[in-house]
């Protein structure tokens, strides 16, 4: 692997995860979450989740509309709010861009 691939990864996981929650908190909606070089998660509740029966506090209906309109908008991401998501070295700071603006147009009418 070339070097500053893992910081490169890492930069793109928090950049997605972090531009989802400012979309969400900026729309009015209790969601928290982070992330671990290219694992993501989020929650639709205040937080923090720091365990399991934290994250049942969690609003998973929410999350089914968001999950499914965000699918509308072309973007697939793991339908549970209890699973990880994960980025790649695939992905660019376009396809991040793109994900966040559609994450905007979702949560503004959910």
């Amino acid at each position: 692997m070339r070097p500053g691939q893992y910081e490169k990864l890492d930069r793109l996981t928090k950049k997605l995860i972090n531009g989802i929650l400012e979309a969400g908190k900026a729309a009015g909606h209790e969601v928290c979450g982070g992330s671990i070089s290219g694992m993501f998660g989020f929650f639709f509740c205040k937080g923090p989740v720091n365990n399991f029966k934290d994250a049942m506090k969690s609003d998973t209906a929410k999350f089914a509309r968001w999950h499914r309109a965000m699918l509308e908008e072309g973007v697939y991401l793991a339908p549970s709010q209890f699973e990880a998501g994960f980025m790649s070295l695939a992905h660019t700071d376009e396809d991040i861009d793109r994900t966040i603006a559609a994450a905007k147009r979702v949560f503004a009418k959910i």
